[in-house]
């Protein structure tokens, strides 16, 4: 599928532009990289993820993703919604494995799953589907991901270690306030100020969060330096090893459950970010070869122990208004988030965890779709009350069942709210007073039948909620002998509509009256060739002319 086009038409024809936009969106991502390295280590309880996890995990998917995919300015990291899906992977073995380490390799195990199904999805050609989501279930799943980051991140904001994920964090809300260490509270806070009010100028020249976290580390080693402040642990400037997946621990339904959680939320993140990057640079990406290449680093980054990720909204935008236009922006990028990784890694351990706390928090905050949400119960109840209770699904069950139940419950509605519109269009005409369009022959046909004769009109897409439309307009049907049923403008006859047109035609026959079908073409056509429908009708009863059926219908009536 991928053909000649393996690699992400990666040229040198913006050199400049490419290497200052990889420069500028590496410098964006090593203090996301690293606060989500260690956000899924507090969280989870399993701190051998750590630094090390994002920081690789953003050299790796960024390298792949950038090599394979099929957006040439999207820069792939791992993002918050996929820190968050990670987060709650690892607590989940972390309960049940023999060990940490075993719970890490089944988590690594279950993003590299996570990555196959991305691939299938694109050698499938599902790409143009993967979004084809109502936005009111994307909002509340992707603020209910927002709102789990900010709670998973309240305890190392207060100074604290993490009590056990969300619920825990919720039950142990009192002992958490009540054991605030002031100090790095304080230093939380100030990360968050200078997230919030560096002045555009600045940010400019230095991103906020590398200012944040800058600002934050100078203050740790010399203000606070008696203060006993928390930092990251040390860890390997070395190249990540080899890790072999494992499908050992008799959780292989959970892990493919989860796996395929992780890949779709991933496909629905770099899409979006691929929207996104279009409209900056007018271009058009290539969806399918996108989740191909979302697919390989993910497989990449989980046999080398890398955090999951996917496109990154930030980060794309930064490489984009900073010059980058191909796929070479966001290998200069890997290079140098790699070439930082490898020597100042030693220096990372002087950063305190309250900052990163604090970046992590304020990427939780700025998940939540506050526009929609301020909007949704202006916009429609029923909107609102779906993606609210998204949210709550997310935020206290799980992410699968907010999805599942979201999903299922905006297509009922939808498919209720089209059904009503489409059996408006199913009519019973056997006068001309009714609101319909007949020429005037037509017309004095049926003004000569007397209601002998009904004309069964269906238009547009008859779907299945359209059945019973059809049924009661049929039972309505009094006195008459024959009936004519139109179809010249059904654009598609569903199968569950087209067996309530069959029983129409048969209950029609079996009391005696003549049935004449009109105007079937196409798709239409040849799904009441398969039911056989057509074969209990008389050749000169099937037409495509409505006004020849009716001229031989008006012709055959019995005088009473």
């Amino acid at each position: 599928m991928i053909g000649p086009d393996l690699l992400n038409r990666i040229n040198a024809t913006n050199l400049r532009g490419d290497v200052f936009g990889g420069l500028t969106a590496a410098v964006i991502a090593l203090p996301m990289a690293l606060a989500f390295g260690i956000a899924v280590g507090n969280a989870s309880g399993v701190p051998e993820v750590g630094a090390a996890a994002g920081l690789w995990g953003a050299v790796i998917i960024g390298l792949v993703a950038s090599l394979f995919g099929g957006t040439p300015t999207l820069i792939s990291e791992p993002t918050g919604p996929m820190t968050v899906v990670f987060t709650s992977v690892v607590i989940s073995f972390a309960s049940t494995a023999e060990s940490p380490q075993q719970a890490l390799v089944m988590a690594f195990t279950v993003g590299v799953l996570a990555g196959v199904f991305q691939i299938l999805f694109g050698l499938f050609r599902l790409g143009r589907y993967v979004t084809m989501m109502p936005y009111t279930v994307i909002s509340g799943f992707m603020s209910g991901i927002g709102i789990i980051l900010v709670l998973l991140q309240l305890a190392p904001f207060l100074g604290q270690d993490s009590k056990g994920g969300v619920m825990g964090t919720l039950s142990h809300l009192p002992a958490l306030i009540q054991g605030t260490q002031p100090m790095e509270f304080l230093l939380a806070l100030l990360t968050l100020f200078i997230l919030w009010f560096t002045p555009s100028s600045l940010k400019k020249v230095c991103p906020p969060q590398l200012l944040a976290l800058i600002v934050g580390t100078i203050l740790s080693v010399t203000l606070f330096s008696g203060a006993d402040l928390r930092t990251i642990p040390e860890f390997s400037a070395a190249f990540p090893k080899l890790i072999i997946p494992d499908f050992s621990g008799g959780q292989i339904r959970m892990m493919v459950v989860n796996a395929a959680v992780l890949g779709m939320l991933g496909c629905i993140d770099a899409l979006l970010t691929s929207v996104v990057a279009d409209s900056l640079t007018r271009t058009e990406h290539d969806s399918n070869k996108e989740l191909i290449g979302q697919g390989m680093a993910n497989v990449a980054s989980g046999l080398f122990g890398g955090l999951p990720g996917a496109g990154a909204t930030m980060g794309t935008v930064v490489n984009i208004q900073a010059g980058g236009r191909t796929a070479l922006s966001g290998v200069v990028r890997a290079l140098v988030l790699m070439l930082v990784v490898l020597v100042a890694a030693p220096l990372a351990s002087q950063i305190p965890l309250a900052v990163l706390a604090g970046i992590a928090l304020k990427v939780g905050i700025d998940i939540i779709d506050w526009e929609f949400l301020k909007r949704a119960h202006h916009l429609s109840m029923k909107a609102a009350v779906i993606t609210y209770g998204v949210i709550l699904l997310t935020v206290l069950v799980d992410l699968i069942t907010a999805v599942g139940i979201g999903v299922f419950v905006a297509n009922v509605l939808t498919i209720d709210r089209m059904s009503a519109l489409q059996s408006k269009k199913v009519k019973t005409i056997s006068t001309t007073d009714d609101d319909v369009e007949l020429s005037s022959e037509e017309q004095s046909l049926l003004d000569r039948a007397a209601g002998k004769v009904l004309l069964f009109q269906l238009a547009g897409p008859m779907i299945f909620g359209v059945a019973k439309a059809i049924a009661r307009e049929h039972n309505a049907i009094g006195n008459c002998q024959v009936v004519v049923f139109d179809l010249s403008e059904v654009s598609h006859l569903g199968v569950t509509a087209a067996i309530a047109l069959e029983n129409a035609v048969k209950e029609a026959m079996e009391v005696g009256r003549q049935v004449f079908m009109v105007g079937a073409t196409g798709s239409t056509l040849n799904r009441l060739h398969k039911l056989r429908l057509l074969d209990r009708l008389p050749d000169k009863n099937i037409t495509s002319d409505r006004l020849e059926a009716l001229t031989i219908a008006v012709g055959s009536l019995k005088a009473d």
